[in-house]
């Protein structure tokens, strides 16, 4: 039986102190990211702006891959182009084959996450060493990323110094950061030293130049690409932007909306390869030209991964990343992955308030509590819900549709409530399993506000 979303959320709340300080940590870096766009009165026409920049791009994307690729190959880079996650791992695997290359680190990659390059890499004995810090935490414990941006959110210092204890052996109990970022370096730098290939993401891909942006706080995708001889740059299509003085634009977008920073620490730029150095591109479609003609959906391709959405968001927060068992979690990964596998993923759009706060800090104005809405119409047309979930829809439809019938099932269910209060307060109703039920009211707002209404005139 395929586990949902909301089997692996009730997991994750079970510890309701971790819960707690997950959704406080979160709601922390968005009260960050807060202060940061207040802070910059041109904050809403810098959003509109890298809006319609990336409106503009997909409308024009043949053109721009084009030019880009062109210009790529001109500076001395090689690009590959991959239909999917499988093409992408085995041109990946192709170029590690063709350098007999045994050493191989990779910076923060969402798409190789997508792609589960790791795992394919590792079926062919072939060892990648992930250095971003988040990302070698979890890959030490054999965990994918939580978040996009913040990949161990989740864990506590004491999970991670239990977790360098045992594969770095560090001191045990020592739960000092310090002390574990110092372990961490010192693991990481022989890595570095060692490595014969780096495999980078690609945050920005300008079609212009035929350059792109790689950007970091931890200097991990410059410490790859500076010392390895094969540099691999891996992209979804969507990354690219038409002009080099688009940059400007998102590079203050970017940091600001995902940690509060007025701009990441590195923002490293690559054009071609240094002397003696092999760099190459793959670009990757992956289901995106699907997403691209899907007149609904189109503009999810806009994101910039940010995470915004990830901070925001009320049901990501009480509910962890791994919830939503895919590479690209949150609001965002909610409509985005149902285009990769709708049948897998059908229940992630359902894994939302539509509350709207996800649209409301996209940087890039992506309308994604309506694209959510509009991913489960799409989803029940197709047959991907339980028959009791339909069921119980057509029910709800009919009696919201015939007013009588609502006032008469509401006055039965308030009294039924009020008289025998186990027939909502038990482990059958999935809302008792983690709150109180509410009081049901004496009256509804009808009764009340027609009482009322009378008495004022």
């Amino acid at each position: 039986m395929k586990t949902t979303h909301a089997d692996l959320a009730g997991k994750f709340i079970e510890d309701e102190p971790r819960t707690n300080w997950h959704d406080e940590t979160l709601w922390f870096v968005r009260e960050k990211r807060d202060k940061a766009a207040h802070g910059l009165p041109e904050w809403e026409q810098l959003r509109e702006w890298g809006s319609q920049i990336k409106n503009a791009t997909l409308s024009n994307l043949s053109n721009y891959l084009k030019e880009f690729e062109e210009n790529a190959l001109a500076n001395g880079v090689k690009v590959h182009w991959a239909s999917d996650a499988k093409e992408h791992n085995e041109i990946v695997h192709k170029i590690i084959k063709k350098h007999n290359i045994q050493k191989i680190v990779k910076s923060k990659s969402m798409l190789t996450e997508e792609c589960h390059l790791n795992e394919y890499l590792h079926e062919h004995g072939i060892e990648v060493v992930d250095t971003d810090l988040g990302e070698r935490i979890v890959q030490f414990r054999k965990e994918p990323p939580s978040h996009i941006v913040l990949p161990a959110i989740h864990l506590k210092k004491e999970d991670v110094s239990a977790t360098f204890h045992e594969h770095l052996q560090t001191e045990k109990g020592n739960n000092d950061p310090q002390y574990l970022t110092e372990a961490a370096r010192q693991h990481l730098r022989n890595k570095f030293v060692e490595s014969d290939l780096a495999i980078t993401g690609v945050n920005f891909a300008i079609a212009e130049t035929g350059g792109f942006v790689v950007c970091t706080n931890e200097g991990n995708a410059d410490m790859g690409a500076h010392t390895a001889a094969v540099h691999i740059a891996c992209m979804g299509f969507e990354k690219l932007i038409p002009k080099a003085e688009h940059l400007s634009v998102f590079l203050r977008l970017l940091a600001r909306s995902a940690t509060g920073q007025p701009i990441t620490t590195y923002s490293s730029h690559f054009h071609k390869p240094r002397p003696n150095q092999e760099m190459h591109i793959v670009i990757v479609d992956n289901g995106r030209s699907k997403q691209l003609g899907r007149e609904d959906f189109r503009n999810s391709l806009k994101c910039i991964r940010c995470a915004a959405c990830f901070n925001t968001c009320p049901v990501y927060r009480r509910s962890g990343g791994h919830s939503y068992h895919t590479a690209v979690a949150g609001p965002i990964g909610s409509i985005l992955n149902p285009n990769l596998d709708m049948k897998a993923n059908a229940d992630l759009p359902f894994a939302s308030t539509l509350c709207g706060s996800c649209s409301n800090v996209c940087p890039v104005k992506i309308n994604i509590h309506e694209q959510l809405w509009k991913w489960r119409q799409v989803i029940v047309s197709e047959g991907y819900v339980a028959a009791s979930k339909k069921i119980s829809m057509k029910g709800m439809n009919f009696v919201f549709s015939n007013p009588k019938i609502y006032r008469l099932m509401g006055k039965i269910g308030r009294k039924s409530m009020q008289l025998f209060p186990f027939i909502v307060n038990n482990k059958l109703n999935i809302w008792f399993k983690q709150r109180e039920m509410p009081v049901p009211p004496k009256e509804s707002f009808r009764d009340w506000y027609l009482k009322n209404k009378k008495s004022q005139n």
